[in-house]
């Protein structure tokens, strides 16, 4: 059964097959089928028509790149990115050649990054076209530049940061000259925008092998590059008895590799909830590393928002990361301290990369397990129930609004947090009886 996605690219195919036109499934879609694996993105065309064919031929074209032969054909509601055949002519800035000709399939397999994704396939006669060796590669399990490695990454050096994200991703060893190539140009990273940076990133830790690519992003020199404070906790030692794992950087490899479907923020949060531990570093009676975790936050504020990432990860993130301590209060706690700690939007967050932090560390989870035990002994509507009084209550009362409101009413909520106070009768007799007018 063919998807709706695939039935719309197959009507795309046939339209300009039918006007005398090759067209061909490109790019991941090929790769994925393949490998047998269920694809989930988008279907790339390649095709012989020019452009301008392509306008004539649909009704609704958004010409992103015609002067590279690409437009966005959208058909039943659905973009298919249509590519002319073509070749790249000379290298530009590092992200874009500095024109393009148009050329035949095959021409414009070998102009593509790795051999994985330079394969083609015509929907209309079940044919595979592999001028690159994709097929044999994925046999053996690599990942391999078409061509002339370094010349592939000078072209785009973003492919470098993908090439260890499909290795991830796939389980895939990069081929020894196509490593070779990325770790000697693994400077011109620096060219290309922090957004593509991110978005890159972002996919390598919503995937899998999280932390065989950070460690491949590390031995190629990019980590450096893209996450200086990530990479500056490689060597930072650690005191034996909490973390006999190693240094700073293999307990955040491990703890990445212990995450179990994390959202983005706990993922993020887990690569970098230790980044402040470099510049807090103290020798004493042992090593010691105070108030790593809200130097880490504002560290980890400044480098998110560094890679253009959203306000509400950025923010989400340094809060996760500034509270990953405060876990070993929790046994300790008062009720009300422990209700506001569980009310947190962030709670989930944070007993993610507590239970990856501990396992990866001394291995002690009791503080998780108390939580989790909490939290299912205690309904949702207790642990953050509206406040019986308000400040309007006071007026009503009598009192003049000031800073004392914020006392009465802060010491009120502890107390309904305690299950001291159940009414708003009980709360305004505690307040009548303890704050005299």
């Amino acid at each position: 059964m063919k998807t709706p996605k695939e039935l719309a690219a197959l009507e795309i195919v046939k339209l300009l097959a039918d006007k005398g036109h090759k067209a061909l499934y490109a790019g991941g879609y090929v790769r994925d089928m393949v490998m047998g694996l269920p694809n989930k993105g988008d279907i790339d065309i390649a095709t012989s028509a020019t452009p301008e064919a392509v306008c004539g031929l649909f009704p609704h074209v958004v010409p992103v790149g015609e002067h590279f032969g690409v437009v966005i054909v959208n058909h039943i509601e659905m973009p298919f990115e249509v590519a002319t055949f073509r070749k790249d002519m000379g290298i530009g800035d590092g992200r874009h050649p500095v024109s393009v000709a148009f050329a035949d399939e095959k021409e414009d397999a070998l102009r593509r990054d790795f051999t994985i994704n330079g394969m083609f396939f015509d929907p209309l006669t079940d044919s595979l076209f592999d001028y690159v060796h994709g097929r044999e590669d994925i046999a053996k399990g690599v990942i391999r530049a078409i061509g002339d490695a370094g010349r592939r990454f000078s072209e785009d050096y973003l492919r470098m940061i993908r090439a260890i994200r499909f290795s991830a991703r796939f389980g895939f060893t990069i081929e020894k000259e196509t490593w070779a190539a990325l770790q000697e140009k693994s400077e011109g990273i620096l060219k290309i925008s922090a957004e593509r940076v991110f978005q890159e990133l972002d996919k390598i830790l919503a995937g899998p092998n999280r932390d065989k690519a950070i460690t491949l992003l590390h031995e190629s020199g990019l980590l450096a590059r893209i996450l200086p404070e990530v990479e500056k906790t490689a060597g930072i030692g650690q005191p034996q008895e909490f973390h006999p794992e190693g240094d700073v950087f293999t307990h955040t490899v491990v703890a990445l590799s212990l995450l179990q479907n994390p959202t983005q923020v706990a993922a993020w949060s887990t690569l970098l909830h230790d980044i402040g531990k470099p510049p807090t570093m103290s020798v004493s009676d042992r090593i010691r590393f105070s108030n790593h975790d809200n130097v880490g936050a504002v560290m980890a504020a400044k480098l998110l928002r560094r890679l253009k990432a959203s306000t509400a990860l950025v923010e989400s993130v340094c809060e996760v990361v500034a509270n990953h301590m405060n876990f070993i209060n929790v046994q300790k706690m008062r009720l009300s301290t422990l209700k506001k700690f569980l009310a947190r939007p962030t709670i989930e967050d944070e007993l993610e990369v507590h239970r990856v932090d501990c396992l990866s560390s001394h291995g002690d989870i009791s503080n998780y397990t108390f939580i989790r035990q909490k939290q299912a002994e205690l309904p949702v509507e207790e642990i953050k129930p509206p406040a019986l009084i308000s400040g309007k209550d006071l007026i009503e009362l009598g009192y003049v609004p000031g800073p004392l409101f914020g006392k009465i009413l802060g010491e009120a909520y502890d107390l309904q947090l305690e299950n001291k106070l159940s009414t708003k009768e009980e709360a305004i007799e505690w307040v009548k009886i303890n704050y005299k007018k």
